[in-house]
């Protein structure tokens, strides 16, 4: 309700968190004085700042303290437009996400949910078994770079012919400007990605937000969700996530571009996962299915608080 919304707006604060000669940008939304671990979310992309997880901010309802922040590289946080692949790795993302729990003083409880990029993160931040980690939610994530390559060239030989020789035209010359290859993108996008069509304006400033900044997402990953060429493209947890040893959540929409094939391995892998494929969704179940996704979430975290 606006309620809600106004009383949230009161509990948010916005700060800068020092990390190495760098700065993290965060927000806590909710109830300062709240007694339950909050949650911490670890955005995608690689690179694509908060803003498209904004509606996580619904779980701080329930009386719970949620820290958006944007990884370094993007949105708020420092930019290093001049770093090779030897700087962005998962052990970069590891630290800073340390140095941010220790600086904002939640190092003895706190759970944490990451999405796609955001959940093999989180990944990796599980298999060190944290001080304090009450809980793990992976959403629309892959275990493997490999399997999410296969499953998107699956999935995008489904789709209309038109769209897949746009595709592959366009990929063949390196013409991935091309107006005609954006819409076919799209087009995957739309199916895949996020049903909501317009994307709602909280999505659309995250796209954004790559077009302006696309360092960290074009060294990681690649130019799209589907065309991976870059440092992340033989990233697998596959044989590690064993080690995870908190309650975990697995989130996932049927039409996701993270597929079943590319999530199982978390659910074969990590003792007791929980494992929630959300029915209308695709890969952002928390902006395409909001309120289910948060009621599934919001009691998990109460279960494991």
């Amino acid at each position: 309700s606006s309620g809600d919304i106004i009383c949230m707006r009161i509990y948010s604060k916005e700060g800068y968190a020092p990390f190495r000669d760098y700065v993290t940008w965060y927000r806590v939304t909710g109830d300062p004085e709240s007694k339950k671990p909050p949650v911490v979310l670890l955005h995608g992309g690689p690179g694509a700042a908060h803003d498209y997880l904004d509606r996580y901010k619904l779980l701080a309802r329930d009386g719970r303290q949620v820290i958006h922040y944007d990884q370094l590289g993007c949105g708020k946080s420092t930019l290093l437009r001049d770093k090779g692949a030897d700087f962005w790795t998962p052990r970069l993302f590891i630290a800073e996400l340390n140095s941010l729990i220790d600086f904002l003083g939640i190092r003895s409880a706190y759970h944490v949910l990451g999405q796609s990029w955001g959940g093999m993160l989180g990944a990796e931040f599980g298999i060190t078994r944290p001080q304090g980690l009450k809980s793990l939610t992976i959403a629309n994530s892959p275990a493997s770079m490999e399997l999410w390559v296969s499953e998107a060239t699956r999935l995008r030989s489904e789709m209309p012919e038109k769209i897949r020789s746009a595709l592959d035209r366009h990929e063949k010359a390196g013409t991935l400007t091309d107006p005609e290859y954006l819409a076919a993108a799209n087009a995957f996008y739309e199916r895949h990605v996020c049903r909501v069509v317009p994307f709602p304006p909280e999505v659309k400033r995250s796209f954004d937000q790559i077009g302006r900044n696309p360092t960290v997402y074009n060294t990681m990953n690649g130019p799209n969700e589907f065309f991976v060429i870059g440092s992340l493209k033989t990233w697998s947890v596959i044989d590690k996530v064993h080690a995870i040893d908190v309650p975990t959540l697995l989130i996932s929409g049927r039409y996701d571009e993270a597929t079943p094939a590319v999530v199982q391995p978390f659910a074969d892998n990590i003792k007791g996962a929980r494992w929630v494929i959300l029915e209308k969704s695709s890969h952002l179940p928390h902006v395409e299915e909001t309120e289910k996704c948060m009621k599934i979430v919001a009691s998990f975290l109460a279960e494991n608080d």
